[in-house]
């Protein structure tokens, strides 16, 4: 049942990575463009956890933490930059 399940998973996973992909693409506007970047970082991290979990190695949970905190604070960046310069 569990193999099911992470098998779910990976299906969705790539569906996401196809839907930011082809937003990032097609988005007339740089924000767009920012925001499919996001969202491929968050699948990407998703990505990193179900393979610790699949390889039964945590190491990389705390790998997509740090990866998470990392995106936060470019994300905030580039906000902070469209807005008004840095």
């Amino acid at each position: 049942m569990a193999d099911y399940i992470l098998m779910a998973a990976a299906v969705l996973i790539f569906c996401g990575i196809g839907f930011g992909v082809l937003r990032l693409a097609l988005g007339p506007t740089v924000i767009d463009r920012i925001a499919a970047v996001d969202a491929l970082t968050i699948v990407s991290i998703s990505t990193m956890a179900l393979y610790g979990l699949v390889a039964e190695r945590f190491i990389y949970l705390d790998a997509a933490l740090v990866y998470g905190v990392l995106s936060f604070l470019a994300v905030l960046a580039v906000a902070r930059y469209l807005e008004r310069g840095l």
